[in-house]
């Protein structure tokens, strides 16, 4: 890659353009999407992480509410973290950063290089696998301490699986998830 070429995508990373996706007019936004924007790229550039930061693009499975932000580039795993630590971290500080009191409240969700959208699919998964063990052998399954988007995760991913209903059990930061036998179900 030429020099020429690698300033050009600085200068694009820079900018906010992406070429895989028509821009969106960042002026059209709502004041806490262009916060919640502002917040990460600054983040991000203070951290010295070779990124790109943009809203990520309506795939129908978000709520009107979220503000939905995808981090990509060189350093998204550096972003992530072990376990998505780091990217959990930014998420959390984003949150915070962008509601004031007295506004509306917005769900903020920080992704990186789709390691959220992977994440819940494998978590999903594995939750409807243990669930069918639990319908045929009828005993409960407790899983490992979680946070509550990951708990929100196999509740969901389980409200309509006959035989089996879930519960949270325990204190934060010790909460729990359990896959119980349901015996109304015949």
């Amino acid at each position: 890659m030429s020099e020429e070429h690698g300033q050009d995508l600085q200068n694009k990373a820079e900018d906010g353009e992406r070429d895989s996706l028509p821009a969106v007019d960042e002026s059209t936004l709502d004041p806490q999407t262009r916060k919640a924007l502002a917040f990460v790229r600054t983040l991000t550039s203070k951290m010295l992480m070779s990124v790109e930061v943009n809203l990520a693009p309506d795939d129908g499975e978000g709520t009107p509410d979220e503000i939905r932000i995808e981090i990509e580039g060189a350093d998204a795993g550096r972003i992530i973290g072990k376990k998505g630590n780091v990217l959990d971290a930014i998420q959390y500080l984003t949150a915070r950063a962008i509601v004031r009191p007295g506004e509306l409240r917005r769900h903020v969700i920080v992704d990186a290089e789709g390691y959220r959208a992977r994440h819940e699919d494998q978590l999903s998964q594995m939750a409807r696998r243990l669930a069918e063990r639990v319908a045929t052998e009828g005993k409960v399954i407790t899983f490992d301490p979680m946070s509550a988007r990951e708990r929100r995760i196999v509740h969901m991913a389980l409200r309509e699986m006959k035989g089996v209903r879930t519960e949270s059990m325990g204190e934060e930061p010790q909460r729990r998830v359990q896959i119980i036998p349901d015996k109304s179900v015949v």
